[in-house]
């Protein structure tokens, strides 16, 4: 059987640090790096970003939008890009957001997370907001392949609360019923769970969340968006060991200086783990 992601997981942050690097090639970043907004452009962008940390860092994000945006030959790009990050040892997370009911949630599944497809990750960002029962497809899909989930649960953008923070009959919000549903989905798993939360680090104080889910948080929002990794405790309590911070803009800045950008994702990665662990190594 394939390792699950959990596990994968668990061990890559051990090993190389908690840090998530987004590849996020949006029109100003290729300016910013002197590069033109087109095919040739995103393929030399992202190209130099899996050669500098695909090797180093735990986990690359490409965000599938700004591949998409250039079509079959975007998309072609975004294959080599994840093919590539994952024979450097790289878990990628494929940042697509896919959301939806029945068979069109199953195909979303199987394009990113069925072993033998070309665009397969070692886990995919989802949106259950067409309820949490929706996303069966790609939750058993993931368990086939030794793949995970990350499920947008408490993000960090204003208009998120008029959906996350609603109320349900039982008088739990949104956000933590989606909370609960992954803890069940996680129970037993060990070293972690494959299936996780995607929990901004900007939102200042959770501690009326449970999020002690067995399962990973990817948290978006250090560097450029304003938090820092000497935040992450306070935000995630107990849980912090679970994260996994997510910086693009913070890394990227740097440009095509290979050298700098491996420099500032160690960087990140070194204060990461001195806030969450107090610089200890806790294999």
């Amino acid at each position: 059987m394939t390792e699950p992601f959990g596990a994968r997981l668990r061990r890559a942050m051990d090993e190389r640090g908690p840090l998530c690097v987004g590849i996020d090639p949006h029109a100003s970043l290729l300016a910013d790096w002197g590069l033109n907004d087109d095919v040739a452009g995103l393929e030399h962008f992202s190209r130099t970003v899996v050669e500098a940390l695909a090797d180093r860092v735990a986990v690359l994000k490409p965000q599938s939008a700004f591949f998409e945006r250039f079509g079959s030959r975007g998309i072609a790009v975004l294959e080599k890009s994840v093919a590539e990050a994952r024979a450097a040892g790289a878990l990628v997370v494929m940042d697509a957001k896919r959301g939806d009911i029945g068979s069109t949630m199953s195909a979303y599944a199987e394009t990113f997370l069925h072993k033998d497809a070309p665009l397969f990750s070692d886990a995919l960002t989802v949106s259950p907001y067409l309820g949490y029962g929706s996303l069966k497809p790609a939750v058993a899909l993931a368990r086939e392949n030794g793949a995970g989930l990350f499920v947008l649960a408490l993000t960090s953008n204003p208009e998120g609360g008029e959906v996350q923070h609603a109320v349900r009959p039982d008088g739990r919000d949104v956000g933590a019923t989606m909370l609960a549903h992954l803890a069940a989905e996680n129970a037993g798993e060990e070293p972690l769970g494959s299936f996780g939360a995607v929990v901004g680090a900007t939102l200042g104080d959770l501690s009326s969340y449970d999020l002690n889910i067995n399962g990973p948080l990817l948290a978006p929002g250090i560097g450029a968006q304003g938090a820092t990794p000497a935040d992450l405790p306070a935000v995630f309590g107990a849980a912090v060991r679970d994260v996994v911070p997510n910086v693009s803009r913070g890394v990227l800045r740097h440009g095509r200086d290979i050298v700098a950008l491996r420099d500032a994702a160690c960087r990140f990665a070194d204060e990461i783990r001195t806030a969450t662990t107090g610089g200890r190594d806790l294999r």
